[in-house]
């Protein structure tokens, strides 16, 4: 039985405290096996004719491919942006890591 591929999500938060809590909750709801929170980004983005500069908070998470729509979902819901970046990347990870992060991740 082969494992399910790994989904890398990327998404970025205006702070660590939403980035924390949106973490928490989807780990706790079994949606994703990991998230690193990593502080002090800088995004330059175009917003409503203007380019724009924020301090963010870019966030790292891994699920797997069959929970990755349902965790992209939820975290839709958790986001305070009203147009959230949100990347599903697919990628490849050594089978015992691929079959711990399926193993935390419900579909």
């Amino acid at each position: 039985m082969s494992t399910p591929p790994l989904r890398v999500l990327l998404t970025t938060f205006p702070d660590a405290a939403s980035a924390q809590s949106a973490a928490t909750t989807l780990v706790t709801e079994h949606l994703v096996a990991c998230v690193q929170i990593l502080p002090g980004i800088t995004s330059v983005y175009s917003w409503q004719g203007s380019v724009e500069s924020s301090s963010e908070v870019l966030v790292i998470i891994k699920t797997s491919a069959s929970t990755a729509p349902t965790a992209l979902d939820r975290l839709r819901t958790l986001h305070p942006y009203k147009v959230p970046e949100l990347v599903s990347l697919e990628a490849s990870a050594a089978e015992p890591y691929l079959q711990w992060v399926t193993s935390h991740c419900s579909p």
